[in-house]
């Protein structure tokens, strides 16, 4: 009887232990041995499919998998390294992961990541005195997205409009240029002329009207009428192929939005922040608008940071809970942004950017007009048009470039946008001209 006793003990502990294992979250050794294995490394063509079937088809990716980043470089989940020419579209100014950008994203990350505008935070305040005494503005409002700063810009116009100008209620205009691009929200692709942006997403935004870019009689007449609250344009047309305005039409702009009291908005998101050898692209004609619109760049390519900057005539327009962001100005992002921007003023990169993009272009046009049309940009945001014709377009020339080891994209079919980090080095750009001219050659 004694030994049943005590087995009955031992069982009655085994049956404790197991119970305990359950609900404390402990697994026996074999279940744990059969969790641990190294998984296997998809293919690239795995990684596609993948995509493709959990994922919206509303992007058409150039087939490559890329797993990491450093500087001007990025490497495939195969290991073969590529030079960057696209930037995430003038997101990596500085260079993918650079190290004081990261940092200071790490170290903000471990300590206090959101509150909110709810409540004040210890970041916000020096970030916005910061970015508003290196660009000259009385007032920041920091969103998250280069779209919602725009929407943002849309905003303080019509209420300025209002408020301050005098235009009747809700009959005020913005004019925006033929082949500009800000994002896909519904303001954004009304104020659109590519059919791939608006078409089936009707009805649209009222208040919206266009003009031809880089024409400055058809935006003074347009500017005649007394309703209109602003006038928002790229500097230079990036989506649209790097597009790149007479030399003195953004003065005039400038003249012409003071003429008839309208506010000039500055689209700078893709433009801005060193891209085009300067500070800010309105920068080469020494002008300054009403309200600056930023965003990619300013957070180095680590974490969605926009902001719109302007005066406080028209920033004060806008009252508490008139507008908003629950993630706009978060702690992380503040730090991030003026990590971004120290970066840019200490590494000199507008300057960089300058002289490099002066030499790809020299380069660039040696080669033959037959297939390289057009060549075209500032600093280093510049594009070529290739002559398509049966044997080749801009994709193809695309793949047989990420193929020699340098990845860019195509624009509007036959335009290639070539836009490296700003951190290149010339050495490095003469291996890319020339893995470019190859490229080109070989058809």
């Amino acid at each position: 009887m004694k030994g049943i006793i005590q087995l009955s003990r031992v069982l009655g502990r085994t049956a404790l232990v197991f119970r305990r294992s359950i609900h404390s979250g402990a697994r026996p050794a074999s279940a744990i041995a059969s969790k641990v294995k190294v998984e296997r490394q998809l293919t690239p063509e795995e990684i596609y499919a993948r995509e493709d079937k959990y994922g919206a088809h509303n992007y058409h990716p150039l087939p490559v998998a890329l797993e990491r980043g450093e500087g001007i470089y990025v490497w495939d989940v195969e290991g073969s390294r590529y030079y960057d020419f696209l930037s995430a579209y003038s997101a990596v100014n500085q260079g993918h992961c650079h190290p004081k950008i990261i940092a200071a994203l790490t170290e903000q990350a471990s300590k206090l990541t959101l509150t909110s505008r709810a409540f004040y935070n210890d970041v916000l305040g020096a970030y916005e005195e910061y970015i508003t005494n290196l660009f000259g503005y009385e007032k920041v409002l920091p969103m998250n997205t280069g779209v919602e700063g725009g929407e943002t810009a849309c905003k303080l116009a019509r209420k300025w409009a209002y408020n301050v100008k005098g235009v009747p209620k809700n009959q005020a205009k913005i004019i925006f240029a033929d082949g500009n691009f800000w994002g896909r929200t519904m303001a954004a692709i009304s104020s659109s002329t590519d059919p791939s942006s608006y078409e089936g997403f009707g009805p649209f935004m009222p208040g919206f009207e266009l003009v031809p870019f880089n024409d400055i009689p058809a935006l003074e007449k347009a500017l005649q009428d007394p309703n209109v609250a602003a006038f928002m344009v790229e500097p230079i047309q990036g989506e649209a192929g790097v597009v790149v305005p007479d030399r003195g039409y953004l003065n005039k702009v400038r003249q012409l939005c003071t003429k008839y009291n309208v506010l000039w908005i500055a689209d700078e998101v893709q433009t801005g922040l060193a891209r085009t050898g300067r500070r800010l692209a309105v920068d080469h004609e020494g002008v300054r608008p009403d309200v600056v619109i930023l965003g990619k760049a300013l957070s180095g390519g680590t974490y969605p940071v926009s902001a719109v900057l302007c005066d406080d005539e028209v920033m004060l327009t806008i009252k508490p809970g008139e507008h908003g962001s629950t993630y706009g100005g978060n702690p992380v992002a503040c730090q991030v942004a003026i990590a971004s921007l120290e970066v840019l003023e200490e590494e000199k990169l507008a300057e960089n950017a300058e002289r490099m993009g002066d030499k790809l272009r020299a380069e660039l046009n040696k080669l033959p007009k037959d297939i390289v049309t057009t060549v075209r940009g500032k600093g280093l945001l510049n594009a070529v048009v290739i002559k398509e014709t049966k044997d080749y377009d801009a994709w193809k020339v695309c793949l047989r470039l990420r193929d020699n080891g340098l990845l860019a994209k195509p624009t509007h079919g036959d335009i290639i946008r070539l836009a490296p980090p700003l951190v290149i080095k010339e050495h490095e750009l003469h291996e890319c001209i020339d893995i470019i001219q190859r490229t080109i050659m070989s058809f």
